[in-house]
This record gives structure tokens, C-alpha cells and sequence, in this order.
């Protein structure tokens, strides 16, 4: 799959899964428009394949002692930095930021294993 076709099903990917998140858990909100969602969805990509490697090497040793629960941690990090950055997106507090990672991973998972993002042989 080429490169721009696996980055746009990616931030539609994050955009569902903000969508859904939104939807389903009390204190996580997002409004907007369309044009927003899709904002929304290239920012937390953007966050995720940059801010995201760089803070799971930086804290290695950690994620190792906690047999990698600390990337939960990290990953409501990258969540409450595109909230700094959106205004239409609102967390109100650790649980909804903590839900909201789960249930944006899992959405992420369903969504990318059905296009099967993955490099091809």
C-alpha cells in the first residue's frame, strides 16, 4: 500500500476512534465539524508517530520494570498533549483520559487490521 494511502487510513482511523471515544465515555468530548474530526485525526497521528517513539525510548527501562503497563501512561500523555493542542477536544480528568486510550487503541486495532496497514513482502 502506498505511503500517503496508509497515512490518510490512519488519520480517518483516529478520527473514528476520537469519534467513538467521544461517544461512549462520559467527561471525553469533541465537537466540531467534519473538518475538525479530520484535524483531529492527523494531530493525534502526527503525536503518535512522533512524540510517542521518543517518549517510549526515553522511558525504556521503566516500560521493562512494568512489563510495559507504563505505555498506558504514555499513551494518556500523547492524549492530553492533543487536547493542549485542540480546543474542541475536552478531557476531564485521568479516567476519561484513561478509557479514552483504550478505547482509541481498540478502535486503532479494528480499524488497521481491516485495511492491513502493514509493509507488504
Amino acid at each position: 500500500m502506498k505511503l500517503v494511502a496508509k497515512l490518510i487510513i490512519r488519520i480517518l482511523a483516529n478520527s473514528t476512534a476520537i469519534w467513538v471515544a467521544s461517544y461512549f465515555i462520559d467527561g471525553f468530548s469533541f465537537s466540531g465539524n467534519s473538518r475538525d474530526w479530520i484535524l483531529a485525526g492527523l494531530v493525534l497521528a502526527v503525536l503518535n508517530s512522533l512524540v510517542r517513539p521518543i517518549l517510549k525510548l526515553l522511558t525504556c527501562p521503566v516500560i521493562i520494570l512494568t512489563l510495559g503497563l507504563f505505555s498506558v501512561f504514555i499513551n494518556i500523555f500523547v492524549l492530553f498533549l492533543a487536547e493542549r493542542i485542540l480546543p474542541n477536544l475536552q478531557i476531564d480528568g485521568l479516567w476519561p483520559a484513561f478509557w479514552g486510550v483504550i478505547v482509541i487503541s481498540l478502535v486503532n486495532y479494528i480499524i488497521l487490521s481491516i485495511f492491513d496497514t502493514k509493509e507488504e513482502k
